[in-house]
């Protein structure tokens, strides 16, 4: 196969806008001025509200900035029947959005409402197997899963992928490979995160081999292996590991990108991979950090 054609963006998580994580954030003028002058072609949209909901004023905040709408997460609570059709109204409202304003290649990220349950956000990054959810509970998710990936394409045409993430139901490798197998291929496809992977106890060589044929999103995440020991040690929860850093600056972590780079290559992989370099509101200095890591991703050839 040929070289793949990869593009490259950012997300609002990079300058600390995570889901259920309360503090002072930049206003998203700031984080889109950061985001472009960095040189990123594209954008997730992050919270709903964080960004103008108005699709013309939207769509007008980004050609000013030459940047492209790709993405957006959105939190939902498959694990619990009760929660399901807010889940399929959120996506489905949020990919409205999305194919408006950035058309019919942008995809809904699924992600099981993070650190919202207290025994998956303290075991976080040491996830045994009696801690997954039942055989009841993981028919209600899938169902669920597959529920809003339907109305999503039925409502929009857009298609759907699910985050495996720390802190929610779906962390490790295998419970990964599970909600996989349990859904419908020909809307639900795989967020592929570098850094979440790795933190979740799997090799992100090996995730991409396992699950090629259902990558459709790439999010491009360091981990370092130094705080990752210091939490486990710690028995520090999910959100406290990435205050101190698990998710760090390109390069200087254990992911190998090069290699990862190479293998999307080999799979001709012609998605979007977006940096992500998750830090809790306030921490660091996420346009210094956005420029850094774009700096590194050109040294390896992207």
């Amino acid at each position: 196969m040929g070289k793949a054609t990869i593009q490259l963006g950012n997300a609002p998580c990079s300058w600390g806008v995570i889901e259920n994580i309360g503090g002072k954030r930049s206003g998203y003028a700031k984080v889109l001025d950061e985001m472009a002058a960095a040189g990123f072609a594209g954008t997730e949209l992050g919270d709903w509200g964080f960004m103008p909901t108005d699709p013309i004023a939207l769509r007008t905040e980004l050609d000013t900035r030459g940047l492209k709408l790709l993405a957006s997460w959105v939190s939902v609570r498959l694990h619990d029947p009760a929660g399901h059709d807010a889940s399929e109204a959120d996506a489905v409202r949020t990919a409205r959005q999305l194919a408006a304003v950035g058309g019919p290649d942008n995809l809904i990220v699924l992600g099981n409402d993070p650190y919202t349950d207290p025994m998956r956000t303290r075991y976080a990054g040491r996830i045994t197997p009696e801690q997954a959810m039942s055989e009841t509970e993981w028919q209600i998710f899938t169902q669920g899963a597959n529920r809003v990936a339907r109305a999503v394409m039925r409502e929009t045409g857009l298609r759907t992928v699910f985050h495996h993430h720390i802190g929610t139901w779906i962390e490790t490798p295998e419970e990964t490979a599970r909600l996989l197998d349990m859904t419908d291929a020909d809307v639900l496809g795989l967020c592929f995160d570098t850094g979440h992977y790795r933190y979740g106890g799997g090799d992100p060589l090996a995730g991409l081999d396992r699950h090629a044929t259902r990558i459709w999103h790439v999010h491009f995440k360091d981990h370092d292996p130094v705080v990752a020991a210091q939490a486990r040690e710690g028995m520090w929860d999910a959100v406290t590991a990435v205050g101190h850093g698990l998710f760090c600056e390109l390069g200087q972590g254990d992911v190998d990108f090069p290699a990862v780079l190479a293998k999307l290559n080999t799979m001709n992989y012609h998605g979007w991979v977006v940096v992500e370099q998750d830090v809790l509101p306030g921490m660091g200095s996420p346009g210094e950090s956005a420029q850094r890591n774009r700096s590194y991703l050109r040294s390896i050839g992207l």
